[in-house]
C-alpha cells in the first residue's frame, strides 16, 4: 500500500489532509513538525511526503533539505502560504517536487500526489537505458544524471524535466506539453514554474546547459549538437 507523511503544525490540517489520503486508498502516518518528519524520514519509507513550509522547530525548508541528505528519491509537495519567486526557487533548490498554495483544494491535493506518484512508479519509457551528449549521460534506469564524469545532484522534478527533453530531442516542445507531461496534470497557474525549473537544471549542467535551447514565444528543446551557451531565463 502507498504510504504518506503528511507534515504539518496544525492538527486541522493533518486530519483532512489524512481523511481525504485514506479514502484514496493511501496509508498515512504524520508529523507536526519538521524535526519529527526528519526522524521518521530516518526510520521509514514513504512514497510520498507532503510537507508544510512555516512549523515550529525546524521548518519545511529545513527538514526538506536534511531528508535531502540522506534519501534523493522520495517526493515532495510543498504546502505554503508563501507564493513568491524566491520561495519557490528556494524549495524547488533543496529537492520539491511540487507546490500547494494555502487555502488549497484538498481535491487537487490528492490530483497532485496520484500524479507524482504515477510518474515516480516506473522509469522513463522507450529507447535506451543510458543516453549520452557529448559530456552528459542520463541513466534512465537509475534515475543519475553526469555531466563531465561527475554525478550531478538534480531535484525529482529536474530530473523529469531533462529526462522528457532528451527523450524528445530535437523536437520543439511548447510550454503546455512540458507541464502537462512532466507535472502529470492540467496545470493551472503561473507558467513561471517551468521557467524556474528550467533555471535551476541549466545551472546544475552547468557546461552542458546549452542543450537545452529557449524557443521564443513556444517552449524548449532539447538540441543535442548544440553546445553554445544559450539565454538562462
Amino acid at each position: 500500500m502507498t504510504k504518506i507523511l503528511i507534515v504539518d503544525d496544525e492538527a486541522k490540517i493533518r486530519e483532512m489532509i489524512v481523511k481525504y489520503a485514506r479514502h484514496e486508498g493511501f496509508e498515512t502516518e504524520q508529523a507536526q513538525d519538521g524535526m519529527e518528519a526528519v526522524e521518521l524520514c530516518e526510520k521509514n519509507t514513504y512514497d510520498l511526503v507532503v510537507m508544510d513550509i512555516m512549523m515550529p522547530n525546524l521548518d519545511g525548508f529545513s527538514a526538506v533539505k536534511e531528508i535531502r541528505s540522506f534519501d534523493q528519491k522520495t517526493p515532495f509537495i510543498m504546502l505554503s502560504a508563501l507564493g513568491e519567486e524566491y520561495d519557490r526557487i528556494h524549495g524547488f533548490d533543496v529537492g520539491v517536487d511540487d507546490y500547494v498554495v494555502k487555502p488549497f483544494s484538498t481535491k487537487e491535493l490528492m490530483m497532485r500526489i496520484h500524479a507524482i506518484l504515477k510518474r515516480t512508479g516506473g522509469n522513463v519509457s522507450g529507447g535506451a537505458d543510458v543516453f549520452t551528449a557529448g559530456d552528459l549521460t542520463i541513466d534512465y534506469s537509475a534515475r543519475t544524471v553526469s555531466v563531465e564524469g561527475k554525478r550531478v545532484q538534480l531535484s525529482p522534478k529536474e530530473y523529469e524535466l531533462l529526462a522528457y527533453l532528451a527523450k524528445n530531442r530535437g523536437i520543439a516542445l511548447t510550454r503546455e506539453q512540458l507541464l502537462s507531461n512532466v507535472w502529470g496534470y492540467d496545470y493551472f497557474g503561473d507558467d513561471r514554474t517551468l521557467d524556474t525549473h528550467i533555471k535551476l537544471l541549466r545551472k546544475n549542467l552547468g557546461s552542458c546547459a546549452g542543450y537545452i535551447v529557449t524557443l521564443r514565444g513556444i517552449g524548449y528543446r532539447f538540441e543535442k549538437d548544440n553546445e553554445s551557451e544559450v539565454e538562462n531565463r
